[in-house]
């Protein structure tokens, strides 16, 4: 089909003549001519179409004439201009003014239709079409395309047809990408909406394989480029993403955090720094296993390592930030902000397990592992010095938190829970009245806080020095209020678990008499020990029991145990744990995974029972002599279950070696 010249044609707008009769009219005659079987015709109508609807600004408000004249389009016509215009080397004559004007109809509908008419496959069935069409079109025709594909994937149906092509037909989009940073909108909104709903493994592991060929494709694309947008998309499609549908050990991880290097030791702007940082964050929380070694280790020994210079970074950005964060918080970037901070504390985190997991393999190798080659090549003056900054910017972050929680809850530091004054009750919710915090969320709901969390946990745990145990001690009051409220469900919103990296930097903070005191001030033993034991009634007779909770029991029994070894004599409440694990109704064997979990559980509460008993005065062992025997005989009944010579069977050992004194 030759298109027509239709420069020439008069199309008379509504307000000239001063009537709605020309209009109709002209109205009419175009639809006459999109009904014709002539394509010529066909074309002209088009056209016309297009210049009544640019020009006629009341027209665009008649929903019932737009649906009309939406009617009159045959979707095959449409179908036949876009194909022909999106041919390479087409021979036809103004293939490409075909192209133009289907895409121009296209887009206008798409704007115009009434919310419901968007649904209707006549216009979502143009999407393949669209979609090839970019890599034989106009600058500005490609531009109108992806703008009317952002706006077909916002309707359900049209996500789902989107992310339904195969990988071939994403091809022409995602190689203009690095031109065009809409189309990785596109991508977000179509694998992140149309894939709900997949019922079978089989369905979602096809989709999986197209996200993953999709992402190859992308990296591919984005080569010889700074792809900051690339590595933003990256991080939001694997925080958002459902998780069976994440590519599994993807062959472009490598290619990826070769990206992430180059762009974070060239000078990189405010953008590209979010945007390194937020994918290294990812690609760290996704895949634990591999990600650390392409990130942390290097080919070659280096004066100064690419690990060296990215915690650097990191650090440096935290040290920044941080003192000026809190007078952002009701600022419409702290959401970003926020993001970067909380992906810069998740890579400190990644680090400090990779630093303490090579400093125990140099200092206890163990028969059979690997080379050198995945451990740290970092010269011992540069780990020195970045131990000491990372120590300097925990501290920063702690009295951020600090003076975060006294902004959200306390109201003035340490001030105790029941010294507070009372609550202001509105619409929503109740808060305390000394205080103030965001005005869309509190402390509690901030990812930032649970990730400076964890890196503060981490690192005084296993760090020996004091400082900061005790300045950590400075938080009782908060690791207190979050464990509580990790407890309850409905109080967790955004499903925030903060307990397991409460409890690792108890672990730390115990070690100090600073940390002590803190903890027995704000009910820490009432508090852990409530959860230890409901854990441990659950385990006598819930199948339901995650090994999640077990594992967290586990941690408590530790904390606890801490505690009891430093006080002494035990107050008489602490007492109330010798009688719980007494009266304990010891579960038969599963057979499953839990079983070693479990023993290892009962066993480290046991010895918590044991040590309580073994720190009281004579007469409070007298009046507890029934408790004793009892445990005693839990300790023989799981001494039964566990053979060889193993931690648990000799930890249980001296459980019984203690309670014969």
């Amino acid at each position: 089909m030759d298109a027509p010249d239709v420069s020439k044609l008069q199309v008379h707008d509504g307000n000239d003549g001063g009537s709605d009769t020309g209009t109709t009219s002209s109205i009419e005659k175009i639809q006459q001519l999109l009904k014709t079987k002539d394509d010529t015709s066909r074309f002209v109508g088009l056209a016309l179409l297009k210049s009544v609807l640019d020009n006629s600004p009341e027209l665009q408000n008649e929903k019932g004439v737009i649906i009309s004249l939406w009617d009159s389009i045959s979707p095959k016509f449409l179908d036949r201009l876009l194909r022909t215009g999106s041919q390479s080397g087409s021979e036809q004559k103004n293939s490409k003014d075909m192209l133009d004007l289907a895409v121009a109809v296209i887009h206008t509908f798409a704007i115009l239709l009434p919310e419901e008419a968007r649904h209707d496959e006549k216009l979502l069935g143009r999407i393949p079409r669209l979609a090839s069409a970019v890599l034989h079109s106009s600058k500005e025709t490609t531009q109108v395309i992806i703008e009317t594909l952002l706006t077909l994937i916002t309707v359900p149906e049209g996500a789902r047809i989107f992310a339904g092509l195969e990988v071939d037909d994403w091809a022409p989009l995602i190689e203009i990408a690095p031109e065009h940073s809409h189309v990785l909108t596109i991508f977000i909104w179509a694998w992140e909406r149309g894939t709900t709903g997949l019922d079978n493994e089989q369905s979602r592991e096809a989709v999986r394989a197209k996200i993953d060929s999709g992402i190859q494709s992308f990296v591919s694309s984005f080569i010889g480029t700074d792809a900051t947008s690339l590595l933003e998309f990256i991080s939001h499609i694997l925080r958002n993403l459902d998780e069976h549908l994440i590519p599994q050990n993807p062959k472009w991880l490598g290619s990826v955090a070769k990206l992430i290097r180059n762009l974070s030791t060239n000078r990189p702007t405010a953008a590209s720094r979010s945007a390194y940082t937020n994918c290294a964050s990812a690609l760290l929380l996704t895949y634990p296993e591999s990600t650390p070694q392409l990130l942390f280790l290097d080919e070659k020994d280096s004066s100064k390592p690419f690990s060296y210079l990215l915690i650097n970074l990191i650090l440096v950005d935290l040290r920044a930030t941080l003192p000026s964060l809190l007078g952002k918080l009701n600022d419409p970037e702290y959401p970003l902000i926020s993001q970067r901070l909380t992906s810069a504390l998740d890579i400190l985190t990644a680090f400090i397990g990779q630093l303490i997991s090579w400093m125990e393999e140099l200092d206890d190798p163990k028969p059979g592992a690997s080379s050198t080659s995945t451990w740290l090549k970092m010269p011992p003056d540069l780990v020195l010095k970045l131990s000491s900054s990372i120590a300097e910017t925990l501290s920063v972050t702690m009295e951020y938190l600090r003076d975060r929680w006294d902004a959200s809850v306390a109201g003035a530091q340490g001030l105790h829970p029941e010294a507070r004054t009372g609550s202001a009750h509105t619409e929503y919710g109740s808060r305390k009245t000394l205080a103030w915090d965001t005005k869309d969320e509190n402390a509690a709901t901030d990812a930032f806080i649970l990730s400076a969390i964890r890196a503060i946990a981490l690192w005084v745990r296993d760090d020996d020095g004091d400082v900061l145990r005790k300045e950590g001690a400075g938080l009782m009051d908060m690791f207190m209020e979050l464990y509580q409220s990790s407890s309850s469900a409905s109080s967790q919103p955004n499903g925030l678990d903060y307990r397991l990296p409460i409890l690792a930097a108890l672990e730390g903070v115990l070690r100090t008499s600073k940390g002590i005191q803190a903890f027995n001030s704000y009910n820490g033993w009432r508090i852990l020990s409530a959860d230890m034991l409901k854990i441990l009634e659950e385990s006598s007779a819930s199948a339901s029991l995650q090994e999640a909770d077990i594992i967290r029991g586990t941690r408590i029994a530790l904390v606890l145990q801490i505690v009891a070894e430093s006080e002494g004599l035990p107050p008489e409440d602490w007492m109330d744990v010798v009688t719980a694990v007494a009266a304990y109704n010891v579960p038969a064997v599963e057979g499953d995974a839990r079983d070693g979990t479990l023993v290892d559980f009962q066993a480290d509460v046991l010895q918590l029972a044991t040590t309580l008993l073994k720190n009281s005065n004579p007469g409070t062992r007298k009046r507890y002599v029934y408790s004793a025997r009892a445990i005693r005989g839990i300790a023989e009944q799981l001494r039964s279950r566990v053979e060889g010579n193993s931690d648990t069977a000799r930890e249980l050992e001296d459980v019984l070696s203690a309670l014969d004194m």
